[in-house]
């Protein structure tokens, strides 16, 4: 897998593509892991170098590297570079490794430890932040605040509450009136936007693709309300959608979820097409509910 230094939208899909291949082999606070390089341009858990002996036992954030499995063990769920580092550091948050109050290493340290880009870090500390774990001050780094998630999720000038509360009123509605009055350039782009999703394998650049997907929906409702209100909280959908990929791995359901958001206005079907969003959002918010009840 290769990462992007910026993501695309549905309008520009155009990207950049960038990867790190120096492997490191050392150990860092706060983040312990030996010999454990995650290139953002692989499946992490896989040796950097095949040719080189992945020591006995290795683990990343409890869970057994690749390589190293038991005889009859199941495999591995495939993991992007960011929730790796994400499991990584939210482990040692969770079980005191770095206590309440502490500093994380500075981007720059945590990347040449991981073996990946700072935008990977960057991705990871967003989901930290997100679950309350974290803080970013500005020219000062990233400090724990909590040892274990918050009540709600915090993305950027919203929390998840606000979204969940009010996404069924804006955006359910504006389903029903897409599919009946989207024009045939809103429909291509649409399609254009869930083709590019089913077969995006970058985390940030699926995200920038489902905020899209979800600003788009609102434009071709024709209502101005519905479209200002969705562009205005796109950000924190990004956000939000960023840390439920990390934590509750949702982007292969989403991807169904908006093929059938997408049939239902391709048919012109007012009702199926609220009834399909109605349905996506509360998967959303049940896997919501996953994360703040652990």
């Amino acid at each position: 897998m290769q990462s992007k230094n910026r993501s695309r939208t549905a309008d520009t899909p155009e990207f950049m593509k960038l990867h790190s291949t120096s492997p490191i082999d050392t150990r860092c606070d706060p983040c312990h892991i030996e010999r454990v390089n995650l290139s953002d341009s692989r499946t992490a858990g896989q040796p950097a170098n095949p040719s080189r002996d992945q020591p006995a036992g290795a683990q990343l954030a409890g869970t057994q590297l690749a390589g190293t499995q038991a005889a009859g063990a199941q495999p591995l769920a495939r993991l992007s570079a960011a929730e790796a580092v994400f499991n990584a550091i939210r482990g040692d948050i969770e079980s005191g490794h770095v206590a309440v109050g502490g500093k994380l290493s500075s981007e720059a340290m945590l990347a040449q430890q991981y073996g990946v880009s700072r935008s990977v870090i960057r991705e990871a500390l967003r989901s930290c932040t997100a679950l309350g774990l974290t803080v970013t001050k500005t020219g000062k780094g990233t400090f724990v605040v909590a040892d274990k998630v918050a009540n709600d999720l915090t993305l950027g000038q919203y929390s998840a509450r606000d979204l969940t509360e009010a996404r069924p009123h804006i955006e359910v509605p504006a389903a029903g009136l897409a599919a009946q009055r989207r024009t045939a350039d809103e429909l291509e782009t649409l399609r254009h936007i869930v083709a590019a999703m089913t077969t995006e394998t970058d985390p940030e650049s699926w995200v920038a693709l489902d905020s899209s997907f979800h600003a788009a929906i609102a434009r071709a409702s024709g209502n101005k309300v519905f479209a200002s209100v969705v562009a205005d909280i796109r950000g924190a959908l990004a956000f939000q959608s960023e840390t439920l990929n990390m934590v509750a791995d949702r982007q292969h359901a989403s991807d169904i979820e908006h093929q059938q958001i997408l049939a239902a206005i391709e048919a012109g079907s007012a009702e199926e097409a609220s009834q399909a969003m109605a349905t996506h959002l509360r998967a959303v918010g049940v896997a919501l509910d996953s994360i703040l009840s652990k």
